[in-house]
């Protein structure tokens, strides 16, 4: 799921380099030790870790990135994956939990979790009174260029619903496959912000998603919208001049740490 701050329109060749900078990532701390680890240190991500133990302290390590990095780096989207974590380790836990519950048995997707989607709301929108801003019509500018304005969400499918993982991305052993993303764009205003709502409201959406996971691995495509005959899609093909020096740069990381790790090594042994 990305939230997005309000902006300008681009020409589309612009589009990409301007989401990139103004964007902030929010991923499990084992991408910190990988190649583009040092590189989402540099740009101001955050690394969370999972796990009940550190649960509490990481949301407020969160807010503290957000109160220090977001509004300061000009950062006007932020993504979040709200299920925590990767779909074969936490599926098992998220059926149980479900089953104890009464909730919907998931096979697609995940149950997400509440604490880091509920730390940007508060600390990324701004307070609302009676529908508008707090502090009146000096805040509503604010609100529009500084505070987040649409969650957009999106589903992504893989052929035979085998996931890309992070080996893959590495070493690219896996032969090129088509990737579907489903995405759908709610106002921020539509988001509840109370907990127990805001927990029903994400639990729909990912029953939702299952729905449409379910659709597109028993068809082979998204469901169309309401009035359409079949979904409409449009391709995306990736320069290979870009994605050879994107590979050249991981690979080139990756004999930089190996030196490093070497290096240390002897030095200690």
């Amino acid at each position: 799921r990305c939230f997005k701050g309000s902006n300008h329109f681009l020409p589309q060749k612009n589009k990409i380099d301007f989401v990139v900078r103004q964007m902030m990532w929010l991923m499990d701390h084992i991408f910190k030790y990988t190649n583009f680890g040092i590189v989402s240190l540099i740009h101001g991500d955050f690394f969370i870790r999972q796990g009940k133990a550190h649960r509490d302290q990481q949301l407020v390590l969160l807010k503290e990135h957000l109160d220090k990095h977001y509004r300061s780096r000009d950062r006007k989207w932020i993504v979040l994956f709200p299920e925590g974590g990767f779909l074969r380790k936490r599926r098992e836990t998220s059926q149980a939990f479900a089953k104890k519950n009464n909730l919907p048995f998931l096979t697609h997707v995940t149950l997400p979790r509440l604490g880091a989607t509920q730390v940007i709301l508060k600390s990324l929108v701004a307070q609302q009174e009676n529908g508008i801003p707090a502090g009146g019509d000096a805040m509503v500018a604010e609100s529009k260029s500084k505070g987040l304005q649409w969650v957009i969400d999106t589903t992504i499918a893989y052929p035979n619903a085998e996931p890309i993982d992070i080996q893959t991305w590495i070493l690219g052993y896996r032969r090129p496959t088509v990737t579907h993303v489903h995405y759908r764009i709610f106002p921020i205003k539509d988001v509840p912000a109370e907990p127990e709502a805001l927990t029903d409201w994400l639990y729909q959406r990912f029953i939702e998603k299952e729905d449409l996971l379910s659709h597109f691995y028993r068809t082979g495509a998204f469901p169309p919208l309401q009035g359409q005959a079949k979904a409409i899609s449009r391709e995306m093909t990736l320069s290979n001049l870009w994605l050879i020096v994107i590979q050249s740069l991981a690979f080139l990381s990756g004999i930089m740490w190996y030196c490093i790790l070497q290096y240390f090594y002897h030095c200690l042994f």
